[in-house]
């Protein structure tokens, strides 16, 4: 029987095996909420509040007086209180759309704020209709 001891080159290779080992086995950033925030679920109240401001704010900015500004505008009307069924979008999910609506051109907005068929950004499409809806 021989004995033989591992050469001087195999060591390097069960260091980097070992490494990309360790690097698969680690979370991705969607398994633990992504940018640092726990995975909590949107409050659809306090969204569509501030969408609603948002759009107000937008619509004063650019100067759009269509019927669904003036529904943004107006404290009276009333504010979605829940997203469609089987939606359940985070609070990250949440503060992009809003951040995106708040830095839209006006050029964009205005497809947001039009009358009848409108735009959104692709941000806030985090509830999308399933097919056959």
């Amino acid at each position: 029987m021989t004995n033989r001891t591992p050469s001087r080159s195999t060591f390097p290779k069960l260091g980097l095996m070992l490494a990309l080992l360790l690097f698969c086995l680690a979370p991705t950033p969607g398994d633990i909420g992504g940018c640092g925030q726990s995975p909590d679920l949107l409050d659809p109240a306090t969204f569509f509040a501030s969408k609603k401001r948002i759009d107000c704010e937008r619509c004063q900015d650019c100067g759009f007086a269509s019927d669904y500004c003036v529904r943004a505008c107006d404290e009276t009307s009333p504010v979605a209180t829940a997203f469609p069924a089987d939606c359940f979008p985070l609070v990250h999910d949440g503060e992009v759309c809003l951040r995106a609506l708040r830095y839209a051109s006006c050029d964009d907005y205005a497809g947001y704020a039009a009358d009848g068929a409108r735009d959104a950004p692709s941000e806030c499409n985090f509830c999308p209709p399933r097919e056959g809806q």
